[in-house]
């Protein structure tokens, strides 16, 4: 199993954040499968790839050590897929997701680590 995780620390209102997240990973294919108030998850839609390689997204958002202004989220994209490859399908998602919030718009970047 293929797992990525990355760790983002943005200036936005979480008000903005959960939209912001929402519209990131739907541009990178990602269909909500659910939707709290503290965390999201998404998976890839059908079709492009076969079944194991499909990604799933899970975002943790960090409220209780948050402020007004300031958000810690957490990242996970996995797949069933094993990561035979450094360049595998899930990695290739994991950088898309990365680049997408690294250099969103919507908010400040204020830290961030990947692992």
């Amino acid at each position: 199993m293929a797992r990525y995780t990355g760790f983002f620390i943005v200036a936005v209102p979480i008000d903005r954040l959960r939209h912001s997240l929402i519209e990131i990973l739907e541009s990178c294919n990602l269909d909500i499968i659910y939707n709290t108030g503290d965390s999201l998850m998404a998976r890839e839609l059908p079709g492009q790839v076969s079944i194991p390689k499909l990604v799933t997204a899970e975002v943790l958002i960090e409220q209780n050590t948050s402020s007004d202004s300031e958000v810690r989220m957490n990242f996970v994209i996995k797949n069933e897929e094993l990561p035979l490859k450094t360049n595998n399908h899930c990695r290739q998602m994991f950088e898309l997701v990365t680049q997408s919030i690294m250099s969103n718009r919507n908010w400040l970047l204020l830290e961030s680590m990947a692992l």
